[in-house]
């Protein structure tokens, strides 16, 4: 059997163990050897919904809609789509997807021209970065620095590094422990805005944050 998505990140369970990976989740049903319950349900992150292909010699399946589900069993097609109720995912999946990680957070933090000092709207959105970092047991961090692309680009990844550089140390001050975090610089080279050289642009002056 094969299953097949969209971008959308979707896991995968049986009753044997939990995977996660670029497949739906699923299930062994102990009811007949071999059967089971394939179920396309959202990101646990995002809310977003991917598709899932479904399929074995004897058929196909397309899911596309939340807890759009079907059933295989060998020798046999999978079973006409059917939607599943929140009671049908949370008795089937229930165990699965509490074993689940918590979900990556990803943030962007804005800088003032030529500097490594926060705009007042990313600075007021830190508690946020450390309010998710709070949520996971065991945070591993990730602080990459951009710039735009004023200036050489020798320069532009020293600031980058040095933006990702404050960041690090505000988290450090607020508690994260400073071997969880990890940081980097791609100076101009990673433009959120593409623009062409020297020109200033705000929303490439950051810092992206990702929290696991």
């Amino acid at each position: 059997m094969n299953a097949a998505r969209s971008a959308a990140a979707v896991a995968a369970a049986s009753a044997v163990g939990l995977t996660l990976s670029c497949g739906p989740k699923r299930i062994q049903t102990p009811s007949i050897p071999g059967q089971s319950v394939i179920a396309l349900l959202p990101d646990p992150g995002a809310g977003t919904v991917g598709r899932a292909v479904v399929s074995n010699p004897s058929g196909i399946v397309d899911l596309t809609s939340a807890r759009e589900s079907t059933t295989v069993t060998p020798n046999q097609a999978p079973t006409p789509v059917t939607v599943l109720s929140e009671a049908d995912v949370t008795r089937l999946f229930g165990d699965a997807l509490t074993a689940l990680p918590t979900a990556p957070e990803h943030f962007v933090l804005y800088f003032r021209f030529e500097s490594n000092e926060l705009t007042d709207e990313s600075l007021a959105l830190l508690p946020r970065v450390l309010d998710a970092v709070k949520q996971h047991p065991f945070p591993d961090v990730a602080v990459v620095g951009h710039t735009d692309t004023t200036g050489a680009s020798s320069v532009n990844f020293e600031l980058g590094l040095r933006r990702a550089t404050a960041i690090r140390t505000r988290l450090i001050e607020a508690g994260v422990a400073a071997a969880m975090i990890e940081v980097s610089s791609h100076g101009e080279a990673d433009q959120l805005v593409k623009t062409a050289d020297e020109v200033a642009e705000p929303r490439n002056r950051r810092v992206e944050i990702t929290v696991r």
